[in-house]
């Protein structure tokens, strides 16, 4: 005889609540790139607010979660609607959702842009595509049409000795040239000052907990212990 009664997840936040939630939000990122069960385990929503304090959120890919130093890293275009707003307005809050391990991670704290040495390196480790793209595109500005962009991809792999006439021509396999990063195109490390993780319950009793600290010294390197406490669902 079958049951139709519901198989709940039963994970639930250790006991006693550990000293840094970014230990357990780093092993759960981690997880979630082993079970692959998503094509992006590790997109995050990043949300910012311009200077007339108007919120935006969009999804971007976390590159890391260092959680002995305090911050998450990920990367984008600097003269985007995101690099303005941060610009303005250096705070930003995100947010992990994995439905499938019933589990999520939000985040806040104070965004700082990494030096050029560093998204230099960065920069070379990426498809010569990736590093062609990011001189074509002026992130969040209009186009005229797709075929516009196109087109201006092909002109920036051009102007670099890449053979490429667009999409749906020959890709080169390799490339023997380097494509320098923009200075336009960078990557930010998040300082983290709050961080609450939650895992699905049943009947909706779901278990929270949120973390607090203060950030001090440059850009939020230096900071006070975390303090937790449970929350209700």
């Amino acid at each position: 005889m079958s049951s139709n009664k519901k198989t709940f997840w039963t994970e639930t936040l250790p006991d006693p609540l550990p000293a840094n939630p970014l230990d357990l939000a780093a092993q759960w990122l981690a997880e979630a790139k082993r079970h692959a069960a998503q094509p992006n385990p590790d997109a995050m929503v990043l949300a910012t607010v311009d200077d007339r304090g108007h919120p935006s959120a969009r999804v971007v890919l976390c590159k890391e979660i260092a959680a002995q130093q305090g911050y998450l890293l990920f990367y984008t275009n600097y003269a985007s609607r995101k690099g303005s707003e941060l610009k303005a307005n250096p705070r930003a809050a995100i947010v992990f959702h994995w439905d499938h391990l019933h589990r999520q991670v939000r985040a806040e704290g104070q965004v700082q842009p990494l030096s050029d040495l560093e998204n230099d390196a960065y920069h070379r480790t990426r498809p010569w595509q990736k590093q062609v793209g990011v001189w074509a595109s002026r992130q969040s500005q209009p186009v005229e049409s797709r075929q516009a962009l196109a087109a201006a991809v092909a002109r920036e792999a051009q102007r670099f000795g890449i053979p490429y006439d667009g999409p749906g021509s020959a890709e080169p396999d390799e490339i023997s040239v380097t494509v320098p990063r923009p200075p336009h195109w960078g990557g930010y490390r998040l300082y983290v000052d709050a961080v609450e993780l939650w895992v699905e319950g049943e009947y909706r009793i779901h278990d929270r907990a949120r973390w607090t600290r203060s950030l001090h010294g440059a850009a939020g390197t230096g900071a006070t212990a975390w303090s937790a406490t449970r929350l209700q669902p």
